[in-house]
């Protein structure tokens, strides 16, 4: 799920930010450097088992691994990455783009006849950029990966589960008319990826980006509940006061709409490749970053959002959330890059990110 889908809390970060800026950081910034600045962000927040920061080459951790230790975090873990997975799947269908198998301005009921209600009006393009209208099967009870489901959470789902399940809502409205995020069309870029190569969209997201980038630390989990080790390990109190391990979850509940682990160097040398055009031609790569707006100042493009600093220039993107895990992953055309996880919190810790990003890109390091 994305950390900017709600227009109220837009409205909120928009109002909270200049506050945290010209307070939190307007004060402490006085009397540190960006480096100390960012150590006291990440230690900040309460009720968060894990942090890892990394800003370049340099990395700030706090917390444990898991909730039910002392071992403190390294910053080498594997932790659950969420919506930053549409990023991945964006791009390999993008490759299809330069290959010539697939064209943005075409139909998705070209490739998936049949398969996408209203298919023949939803261009490729448009489920990339949500604005398809399609609606998010992940609104309705139980079907959301960013809730409690108890011993649901092992549950085995196929993509077809997934589309029959979006599809007892009406559209969200006619295509290309809006924007509105869902995860829907994630799964129907999945879909894409499978019906134009023949292979498992995962296989594909091995072969042209985990394995020529060697991102070792990078997975598609499919069925299996579990994170590779070294890992981080995440709780939820639930409403009874109640407090259960919530590490453990079949994601075949999100499958390419954001069911990816990873690591924070991982993440970095991914956008590094994508965004310093190693994986897209320069004209495709053009098209990823032709935005539409999200609301109150954010942009999404084909699989990548765009976040405007308050000090001025853009970070290029992705945000992930699902339960226990919070992860941003951004990266400014001068190559320097910002990853930021966070787990076990019980909001989507934009204001941190946002204060973060404020730190590392509008103070000078020393």
């Amino acid at each position: 799920m994305t950390l900017l889908m709600k227009c109220a809390r837009r409205l909120a970060v928009v109002a909270s930010l200049a506050i945290l800026t010209v307070g939190v950081l307007g004060a402490t910034a006085l009397a540190f450097a960006r480096d100390q600045t960012i150590s006291v962000l990440v230690a900040a927040p309460s009720g968060t088992s894990s942090t890892i920061v990394t800003v370049e080459d340099k990395v700030w951790t706090a917390g444990v691994r898991d909730p039910a230790s002392t071992e403190p975090v390294s910053g080498t873990e594997h932790f659950r990455i969420g919506s930053i997975t549409k990023t991945f799947v964006a791009t390999v269908l993008l490759q299809l783009v330069d290959e010539g198998k697939i064209t943005l301005d075409n139909p998705v009921e070209n490739y998936l006849p049949g398969a996408v209600r209203g298919g023949e009006e939803i261009t490729v393009r448009q489920v990339l950029q949500h604005t398809s209208g399609l609606p998010d099967y992940m609104k309705a009870a139980g079907w959301s990966t960013n809730r409690w489901r108890g011993e649901g959470r092992y549950r085995d789902y196929s993509p077809d589960d997934l589309l029959h399940q979006a599809f007892t809502r009406p559209p969200d409205f006619l295509p290309g008319e809006s924007f509105r995020y869902s995860n829907t069309n994630y799964i129907v870029a999945g879909l894409l990826i499978e019906a134009i190569t023949g292979q498992a969209y995962g296989t594909e997201i091995k072969q042209r980006i985990l394995q020529p980038l060697d991102l070792a630390g990078t997975s598609i989990p499919g069925s299996d509940p579990q994170l590779p080790e070294p890992s981080i390990r995440a709780v939820l109190e639930l409403d009874d006061g109640s407090r259960v391990d919530v590490t453990e979850q079949n994601e075949t509940l999100d499958w390419a709409a954001g069911e990816m682990i990873s690591t924070s160097t991982d993440l970095t040398t991914f956008l590094d490749a994508l965004l310093g055009g190693r994986l897209l031609t320069a004209p495709t790569l053009a098209e990823m970053r032709t935005t539409v707006p999200m609301g109150m100042g954010f942009h999404y493009g084909l699989g990548l959002e765009r976040f405007d600093l308050p000090c001025g220039g853009q970070l290029w993107g992705h945000g992930g959330q699902l339960l226990g895990y919070v992860t941003y992953a951004y990266h400014r055309d001068d190559g320097h890059t910002l990853t930021l996880l966070r787990a076990s919190g019980n909001d989507d810790s934009f204001l941190g990110f946002a204060a973060i990003a404020t730190a590392a890109y509008c103070f000078a390091s020393p």
